[in-house]
């Protein structure tokens, strides 16, 4: 099924973003598929997996008496719809879960002091797993899908050292393909090769947390990439590897903000004053792709927490304004995917869909300036696509990918 999302409309629905949902929802790279952990009836939990094809199980009921499962979206059909794949026992809700570009599902779970990697798929009237091996650690979580959707990755922080794990795609199980001195947590890729990882990092000791670049093919070899303050923190959230766009969070204004920049360039790191407002806490999630050496242009999906609930933000560097959207009823909240030609896909599951896309068109940058929504969700049936003190900006600092042209 898929909706429309419309402009500060009213809602029927008053939980559209409240609901309880499956702590894991990921979206491959290019959108075309997506896994979750959704919650079903232990009975329901227990049988068999629903074949491959359109109408498979439903979104999630939140039972008492329910049990975690894993659950695959293909979104890239003229339909969306969602495959169940239950095992003889279920899923603990601190599994992750992650898909392949095949369309098979990675799945962590943890066992006793190690970490067990598997991938599911469905197998007729059952699920087929893959068992790939274990990583003895006290903390592992997956790195987002590689843009290839070949490889999964993930991240094992100590005190004085993070080890980058390759956990499907090698050739032989899990195996160790970089160790950076000192913690580090996110994980943004650079590039469309899956080659360079960015990580914020804070070394041994304390100290500010700067995002690094790590090169994967030499040995995890470290490159300063955000360095705007010496003593600020400087977060990468997203990237954008055919603009070069960067979303930064740092404190190097006074506070936490967010700012952009273009990785490899001189220009500073600017930090609009639309991204700042009081009382909510605002996320970038997606970014526009295919907009070659024009940052300024890529359209940007940010969700916004506030007191009365979460609404979605679209925003432009060159449109310097925040467009505020309310969220489609039951979307998986801080997810979503671009098309290159600028619609937003929105995954959603309510009580009435299982499986849903929701489509947004980014806004046009003119007209008056919009009025962000109060916490409700306007949705329509549709078959179609449907004050802040002045701070002195501040380089973006040394970057490992160069010679990308710039716009004039």
């Amino acid at each position: 099924m898929t909706l429309c999302v419309t402009e500060n409309g009213a809602s029927a629905n008053p939980d559209a973003v409240d609901r309880p949902y499956a702590p894991a929802f990921t979206i491959a790279a290019d959108g075309s598929y997506a896994a979750r952990l959704a919650l079903a009836d232990r009975a329901e939990a227990s049988g068999g997996a629903g074949a491959d094809a359109p109408g498979g199980a439903g979104g999630g009921s939140a039972a008492g008496d329910g049990a975690w499962f894993v659950e695959r979206w293909t979104l890239d059909g003229p339909e969306p719809y969602a495959v169940p794949l239950p095992l003889d026992q279920p899923e603990e809700p601190d599994s992750e879960v992650l898909p392949l570009a095949d369309g098979r599902v990675l799945i962590r779970r943890r066992v006793a002091d190690r970490h067990a990697v598997s991938l599911l798929y469905p197998t007729g009237p059952g699920t087929g797993e893959l068992p790939l091996g274990t990583v003895a650690c006290a903390e592992l979580g997956l790195l987002p899908p590689t843009p290839d959707g070949t490889c999964a990755y993930a991240l094992s922080a100590g005190a004085y050292s993070t080890t980058v794990w390759r956990v499907a795609g090698g050739a032989f199980g899990p195996e160790q393909v970089a160790r950076v001195p000192g913690r580090c947590s996110g994980g943004v890729w650079l590039d469309r090769t899956g080659r360079m990882l960015a990580l914020d990092r804070e070394m041994p000791g304390g100290g500010p947390v700067k995002a690094v670049a790590v090169d994967l093919e030499r040995g995890g070899e470290v490159t300063p990439l955000l360095q705007i303050a010496p003593e600020s923190n400087d977060r990468l959230l997203l990237a954008d590897p055919d603009s070069g766009l960067l979303l930064i969070r740092s404190d190097a204004p006074g506070h936490g903000r967010l700012g952009w920049g273009v990785l490899g360039s001189c220009l500073p790191v600017r930090f609009p004053e639309c991204l700042r407002l009081p009382d909510a806490a605002v996320t970038p999630f997606a970014v526009q792709p295919g907009q070659m050496l024009t940052p300024e242009s890529c359209a940007v999906a940010l969700r916004v927490d506030g007191a009365s609930g979460a609404w979605i933000g679209v925003w432009r560097p060159a449109g310097r304004r925040l467009h505020g959207f309310a969220a489609p009823g039951g979307w998986q909240a801080g997810r979503g995917v671009w098309t290159r030609d600028g619609v937003l896909r929105l995954p959603y599951a309510d009580g009435d869909t299982a499986c849903g896309v929701a489509l947004l068109r980014a806004p046009a940058d003119d007209g008056p300036a919009p009025v962000p929504p109060r916490g409700t969700s306007g949705t329509e049936g549709s078959a179609a696509t449907a004050p802040l003190p002045v701070c002195k900006p501040v380089p973006l600092g040394q970057a490992p990918l160069t010679g990308r042209a710039l716009p004039g």
